[in-house]
């Protein structure tokens, strides 16, 4: 994986952000300022005062070489000076190796942070207000020439980590096993031994070459969630014996949720356990079904119901796969996103709201915001003993619904449904107003999602269907119910009739 650079105005908390950032990703951390004062054996100003700003540029400039090291280097988060990247061969040197996050302040939050250092940076030494704003002015369309920005006013540098890790789209779960998740190219695929791909006959004809380019063996398997049974799992652990794949072995698998847990469960059980990656290929998998180490197959009485929790190595999600995707599938896996911003980011669920065209421009700022969701949910309880089991909001009604479709409607188009279902039972025993219950199905409708039961399909198949749910307990079934937007609260249901009447 490539490093992060941190870059931007002087009293943007760079060091500080800097330093949670690579607490949080398990990777080292570099202030190239301190750096610099290393290898000079002097500090900054004085750097600046004997030898002027040309040869501390010059300082910088090694510094930076140095601190990226070879092609094979750690990856390593890097804080630099907030005139590092103004030579181009210093701009165009960061971004080959890395990807450069700029953060930005208002002037008068940095004018509170910078004052009670006025001695440390050398360029505002004076009136320190006039000197920031005309050094603000001066570097204005060289801050503006990043892509990557985030604002830090008004925020904890806790907050403001995690805002930029979501920018970044970079994270490293701990909670259940040690893996990093990032949204980003193949090329961060890491250089693996005795590697084979799981993937579907619908990506191995739509990325065929992309495959090829891999040089790495193929299962390819029928697709769809009719296949995610007990025969395919077994075709894959045959296909891994015969490809000579031992406990070092790594298995990659290329494609949506049903690949991700059949390959995920084969991995798990194949030699009592060999690694896997997953690269999710469809919206839905990317910002659900990938996360949380959930794996396993259905059953013919339900979904899900043989599977085991063996999370992989790495997840790494490319935006680029959406774009080859069939516009149901794309509608489907916005149910999942709305999921998320119901439950903690009302932000995102006002970006649902701006529409499909709108999510088709956006859609890696669609998978960055909703991936964030879950990965804080499942690394606050990734055994689902607690409040990971508000990510099941419309996921009871919906898993029955779509199986009594037998499958005609897509797991999205269900969880659509089920979302909107529980919301007006939600409303109905107190919990919801009207008012939510209108947003969220005005949303979905938006996205062109469903949000009613069709009329063909049996309530009491669908009842029936719910009971055999993995999430039923001996008494009770426990429904995460929408309260606000940004809130859900786990309760236990007894009289399944009155959820979908």
């Amino acid at each position: 994986m490539t490093h992060i650079f941190l870059y931007g105005p002087p009293g943007t908390g760079k060091s500080t952000i800097g330093k949670i950032i690579a607490d949080n990703l398990k990777i080292p951390f570099i202030d190239l300022d301190r750096v610099i004062e290393t290898n000079a054996g002097k500090t900054i100003p004085e750097i600046m005062e004997s030898q002027g700003e040309s040869a501390f540029r010059d300082l910088e400039s090694k510094a930076l070489q140095e601190t990226v090291g070879h092609a094979f280097s750690v990856t390593k988060v890097i804080a630099l000076g907030g005139g590092a990247l103004l030579r181009e061969e210093n701009k165009h040197f960061a971004q080959a190796n890395g990807t450069v996050l700029v953060l930005m302040a208002e002037l008068n939050t940095l004018l509170e942070r910078l004052q009670n250092k006025p001695n440390e940076r050398p360029l505002l030494a004076g009136d320190l207000k006039s000197k920031l704003t005309a050094l603000l002015e001066k570097r204005k369309e060289h801050y503006e020439s990043f892509p990557l920005k985030i604002y830090v006013d008004n925020k904890t540098a806790k907050q403001n980590a995690l805002k930029a890790q979501i920018k970044l789209g970079r994270h490293h779960l701990s909670a259940m096993g040690e893996y990093d998740v990032v949204v980003g190219d193949l090329s961060n695929l890491p250089n693996l031994q005795n590697t084979i791909i799981v993937t579907d006959e619908n990506i191995a004809k739509h990325h065929s070459k992309t495959i090829q380019d891999l040089k790495i063996k193929t299962i390819v398997v029928p697709a769809g969630e009719e296949h995610k049974n007990l025969e395919t799992v077994h075709r894959l652990w045959k296909s891994f014996l015969e490809n000579g794949l031992d406990r070092k072995s790594t298995v990659i698998a290329l494609g949506g949720g049903v690949i991700g847990d059949m390959t995920g469960f084969a991995a798990s059980t194949y030699m009592r356990g060999i690694d896997w990656i997953g690269v999710p290929t469809t919206l839905l998998s990317m910002v659900d079904a990938s996360l949380g180490g959930k794996t396993g197959f259905d059953l013919p009485e339900g979904k899900n119901l043989i599977g085991a929790f063996h999370p992989p190595k790495l997840v790494l999600a490319d935006a680029q796969f959406l774009k080859t995707l069939p516009e149901r599938e794309l509608i489907s896996g916005m149910a999942e996103v709305v999921k998320h911003g119901i439950i903690s980011d009302p932000e995102l669920f006002e970006r649902c709201n701006n529409g499909l065209d709108w999510v088709k421009e956006n859609l890696e700022e669609i998978v960055k915001r909703a991936m964030a969701v879950k990965i804080k949910v499942i690394e606050d309880d990734p055994y689902e003993k607690n409040i990971r089991a508000k990510l099941n909001l419309g996921h009871t009604v919906g898993h029955a619904v779509e199986l009594v479709s037998k499958f005609d409607l897509r797991h999205g188009e269900a969880i659509a449904i089920g979302m909107a279902v529980e919301a007006n039972y939600s409303a109905r025993v107190g919990l919801a107003s009207r008012s939510v219950v209108e947003a969220i199905e005005s949303v979905l409708k938006k996205l062109h999602l469903p949000t009613q039961i069709p009329t063909e399909l049996s309530k009491e198949e669908i009842i029936k269907a719910m009971r055999v749910d993995k999430k039923k307990n001996a008494k009770s079934i426990r429904f995460a119910l929408p309260v606000e937007i940004g809130k859900v609260e786990l309760v236990d249901v007894d009289d399944l009739e009155a959820v979908l009447n």
